[in-house]
């Protein structure tokens, strides 16, 4: 369930932005007011002792109505922020004469569109899934969790019982600016209000106790730890539910899997001697009558009652009788108890406990939503998500017996297991839910275990709750989760990648080692949902995936994707039909009124095409499929039954179809159908490719595995300098720089009041003034540089969507990976040879390939045993050629130039006592104690780096900064460098055409066009 819909009323608790805190409206009317009062008052820490006049029993049923409630302080849930599209501008004058089909239909961001544009607009946000996925963690995800534990009470069950009533967030105490900077981790304190009822006195103690501190997302999809920003990934995994697949050892009979969510799996199989066996939890042969008889079928007539309307050439259930020997419903049972648990005495009361508790109790067996609505769309059931509907249905079990037998008889096909009705998406919010609920299964025993030794009288909510484990777990999801990364920040595009990536590894997913071809190789299903292209080239290749572009996740977690609707009539009404095509003879008697394909031209002939239709009691008026203008998203277990025609297929002014028969694909397999027949049309060629693929043009001419190459090298990319936009593009550049934050645009009309490298501010015509502060060279995960450079001037007027400023890698509002360079393909003496290129020196000589990388160095003030370091220009035996950028308390100052060797930031350290020589003793007495026994311990920069001095973090623990133990300071500097393109360097375009630079060649030498321009590179 990764992005589930909030229900509307939460959404509109969200939007007053001025109060501080919001309440989730799901209290009960009355106590909503009570709710921010209580939230707001600061006596949490006082134990609220009602005592009750009524027995204890009434009071504590009294309480367990009281609704859930649920308080989130402004900052706590990432916020969607919205793209802005740019206006439209105006075709210049100088494309009027060219060719029909070479006529822009329209100008974006200073690029022409030589194509109908794709519908961007269906792209709300590219990192929504993650958004939303978290947000439902915070709110539904942990109440689920609570609810699941609530109510607590003691082992005997008479004594003590704790109920929890509702959760809320505090505000985070810094925002995610300050943590990336002072290395701390961006969360956010939850507390619950817990109720604890004595059962023997009926009081009540209510209290909010804290629940551990839970990281929070940013507004971009990355989480804060310790300073670093970490991405969760989408894991891809096998849906519970129930799945039918042929025996390996005999490929004419079937068997099935029935996979809960939590409790004992069940597969049913059929031998070769076609009797239908069981096994649960991998154990022992059970027949399947022997379940089918603790199930309420007591006799053989009843058992075969159930399958009388299944015929085919064997009896399953015949010859499963006659294989099975117990003929009683308590026989049933001990047999059944002697093959789960063999060696222990069966009784027919221990065996009917055991099979009921396994099967029908809700704490051990649980279905899940997810698997229950897959097998209400399997077998046709209507069903709720009610708790009973979740445990083991004996309905479920007889359906899936039945189907099979009709699958031994060749009625129907097994399930693709690859395919994607059967595997889904669990996001950010589930991997995080299913490791909070392992500190809290931990949190519920302590609480159980001090619930029977302590006092009775004197014991407080906050005293039973231990929430270490639950602290302990979510710091291990998030430092050591395979699913928990390092953000790949090597430039913008990788990482947008890398928040849309998919894995089938992880907790409960595949491994390398294990995974078969079939799981990697790209399957039908994927078709707009995952991109057929991004995949890595190494032993990860199709278990690391990427979502397509316009995919998104419906509330069980299967994947969609968008279609356009198409329709087959319209309603009785002239206007509607004015234009249209008919698709059938109209007649009156024997005279035609309009015949198949002619065009309702006038309203005269569209009112009597109407009356006649009128006539003959018909509702609708049979046209030309066409284009209603709305979209679906589909997944993939509905696509089955569609017929989607492409995107490409040619369309009038009305949105009909041109031709009577279309290029479409049916149940995944391409084909040819008449229009009549097409469900839904794709919304555009681009939505099979992840936005990384999406950005190579032409990429109908490459080859698959080039284009791979392609895609990966885009997101290896260095940040350089100066970037320039592709000069032929997709259309994809402004959306992705715009989805990766890094392209700052008007979001109306207005003009510039302020423009420096700091910040700019804008007046808009609405009357807001904004103000934008720029990032200035700060150090990516990755160590490339990401620096916003304003594109406005004090006083210039701005569109909407008009660039602001441009990140890395971004040029004008769009994403700009590298530079336009002139091509020639030919060999020069041999040094080109395979993969190796050639490049002109005025490429490097101009700085068009320029990149600043940073390096932060780190050094630590500690408290040692022979005293504190200190931090001081005075260092012993270094000149004060090398001291002078250094400040008086020995910090390298921002702006210096360093070299190999430099101190960065002087230190000293207390030595030992040791024996001094006679020559020392005499230095000694002659000049006094001056030479303090210390030895030189700066921070210096090491061999092979040198350049500009950027930023530089000072962090004191007397100023509250925490830092590890024994550290009294911590000094952080950053060091900037230009590096210029050089031999040896890997040079890429976007169509996998890569190679290195094997020498970079005076231009005087390079080849030449007919004009005398000199080539920059030869490949």
């Amino acid at each position: 369930m990764s992005a589930k819909k909030e229900p509307a009323k939460k959404k509109e608790a969200k939007k007053p932005a001025a109060k501080k805190k919001v309440v989730a409206k799901k209290a009960a009317p009355a106590a909503k007011k009570k709710v921010a009062e209580k939230k707001a008052a600061p006596a949490a820490k006082k134990v609220v002792a009602k005592k009750a006049a009524a027995p204890a029993k009434k009071e504590a049923k009294k309480t367990s109505t009281k609704a859930y409630k649920m308080v989130v302080a402004d900052g706590v849930l990432p916020q969607v922020i919205p793209h802005v599209v740019p206006s439209a501008g105006k075709v210049p004058a100088s494309c009027k004469n060219l060719p029909a089909h070479l006529q822009p239909t329209k100008v974006s961001s200073n690029r022409l569109f030589l194509v109908e544009d794709e519908q961007l607009s269906h792209v709300d946000s590219l990192i929504q899934m993650q958004l939303e996925s978290y947000k439902w963690f915070l709110t539904d995800g942990l109440q689920e969790l609570l609810s699941e534990i609530s109510p607590i009470t003691d082992f005997s069950g008479k004594k003590l019982e704790l109920r929890i009533l509702g959760h809320a967030f505090d505000a985070p105490k810094y925002d995610p600016e300050t943590c990336r900077r002072r290395n701390l981790s961006f969360e956010a304190v939850m507390k619950g209000n817990v109720q604890l009822i004595n059962k023997e006195t009926g009081e009540i103690k209510e209290q909010d106790v804290f629940l551990g501190s839970i990281p929070l997302m940013t507004d971009i999809g990355t989480f804060i730890v310790g300073g670093i920003e970490r991405v969760v990934v989408h894991q891809l995994v096998r849906s519970p539910g129930v799945f039918f697949s042929k025996m390996p050892e005999y490929p004419k009979h079937n068997a099935a899997k029935i996979i809960p969510k939590r409790g004992v799996w069940l597969e049913v199989e059929t031998d070769r001697r076609g009797v239908i066996h069981c096994k649960i939890d991998r154990k022992r042969k059970i027949p399947v009558t022997q379940l089918l008889r603790v199930f309420g079928f007591d006799t053989d007539t009843k058992i075969m009652k159930l399958f009388e309307d299944i015929t085919g050439e064997k009896d399953y259930i015949l010859n499963t009788l006659e294989k099975d020997t117990e003929r009683t419903v308590e026989d049933a049972y001990q047999s059944i108890y002697r093959k789960i648990r063999p060696g222990d005495l069966a009784t027919p009361e221990n065996a009917k406990q055991m099979v009921d508790s396994m099967f029908f109790d809700f704490k051990r067996y649980d279905m899940g939503v997810i698997a229950r609505y897959k097998m209400d769309r399997r077998f046709d059931l209507k069903s709720d998500k009610s708790e009973e509907n979740r445990t083991f249905q004996v309905e479920d079990f007889i359906a899936i017996v039945r189907e099979i037998i009709k699958l031994n008889n060749g009625e129907g096909t097994p399930d693709d297991i690859d395919h994607l009705s059967n595997r889904r998406i669990r996001s950010v919010g589930e991997l995080v839910q299913n490791k909070y609920r392992v500190g809290l299964v931990r949190t519920e025993r302590i609480m159980k275990d001090r619930m029977t030794v302590m006092d009775m009288e004197t014991v407080t909510p906050m005293q039973l709750i231990n929430c270490r484990p639950i602290t302990a777990a979510m710091r291990e999801f998030y430092a050591s989760s395979q699913l928990s990364q390092f953000m790949d920040q090597t430039n913008p595009l990788a990482e947008l990648a890398h928040k849309r990536r998919l894995s089938a590894m992880g907790p409960g997913g595949l491994s390398r080692e294990r995974a078969s071809f079939d799981v990697r190789d790209v399957h039908a299903s994927h078709y707009g949902r995952i991109c057929p292209i991004a995949t890595p080239e190494g032993p990860n290749i199709g278990l690391v995936m990427h979502l397509a572009g316009f995919a998104k996740v419906n509330e069980y977690g299967f994947l969609m994707t968008p279609y356009e609707e198409v329709k087959h009539t319209v309603t009785l009404d002239a206007d509607k039909l004015l234009g249209r095509i008919i698709d059938e003879n109209i007649k009156d008697g024997r005279s035609f009124i309009a015949k198949e394909g002619d065009v309702i031209d006038t309203k005269g002939l569209a009112k009597k095409v109407i009356a006649q239709l009128k006539k003959d009691k018909r509702t609708a008026v049979p046209v030309r499929a066409f284009l209603n203008g709305k979209t679906e998203y589909v997944d993939a277990e509905k696509e089955r039954h569609l017929t989607i025609a492409q995107a490409q297929t040619d369309f009038t002014e009305h949105k009909e179809f041109k031709k009577t028969r279309a290029a479409v694909r049916k149940a995944s397999e391409p084909t040819f159908s008449h229009v009549r027949e097409v469900t839904h049309v794709d919304v555009s060629p681009k939505q099979i490719l992840s936005v990384s693929t999406a950005l190579i043009p032409f990429l109908e001419h490459d080859d698959n595995t080039r284009a791979s190459m392609g895609t990966n090298m885009q997101r290896q990319a260095v940040p350089i300098v100066s970037p320039t936009a592709p000069l032929v593009g997709t259309g994809m550049e402004g959306l992705a720089a715009r989805a990766s934050g890094h392209a700052l645009l008007a979001e109306e009309d207005g003009e510039v009041t302020y423009a420096d490298s700091q910040e700019i501010s804008v007046v808009y015509k609405s009357g807001r003034k904004e103000t934008y502060k720029l990032e200035s060279f700060v150090r990516s995960n990755q160590g490339t540089c990401f620096h916003k450079r304003p594109s406005v001037r004090k006083g210039d007027k701005v569109r909407r969507g008009d660039s602001l400023a441009d990140g890395a890698s971004v040029d004008d509002g769009e994403l700009a990976l590298g530079r336009n360079l002139l091509v020639a393909y030919m060999s020069w003496e041999g040094y080109n040879y395979e993969d190796a290129v050639i490049i002109s020196d005025k490429v490097a000589r101009q700085g068009m390939f320029d990149s600043i990388h940073i390096e932060s160095y780190v050094t630590d003030v500690r408290d040692t045993k022979l005293g504190p370091e200190t931090m001081t220009r005075d260092i012993p035996n270094v000149g004060e050629a090398k001291l002078k950028d250094l400040d008086t308390e020995g910090i390298v100052s921002v702006g210096a130039t360093v070299h190999e060797g430099d101190i960065l930031v002087g230190k000293i350290t207390p030595k030992g006592e040791t024996e001094l020589t006679p020559e020392e003793r005499l230095l000694q007495a002659i000049f006094g104690d001056t030479a303090k026994d210390v030895k030189d311990s700066s921070l210096r920069l090491p061999g092979g780096a040198g350049g500009k001095v950027v930023d530089v973090h000072i962090f004191d623990r007397t100023e509250g900064d925490e830092l590890p133990t024994g550290v009294m300071r911590q000094i952080k500097v950053f060091v900037a460098q230009t590096r210029k393109v050089q031999v040896g360097d890997k040079f890429a375009g976007r169509h996998g055409n890569k190679g290195v630079i094997s020498r970079i060649v005076p231009s005087e030498d390079m080849p030449y066009l007919a004009d005398g321009t000199p080539i920059d590179v030869i490949l």
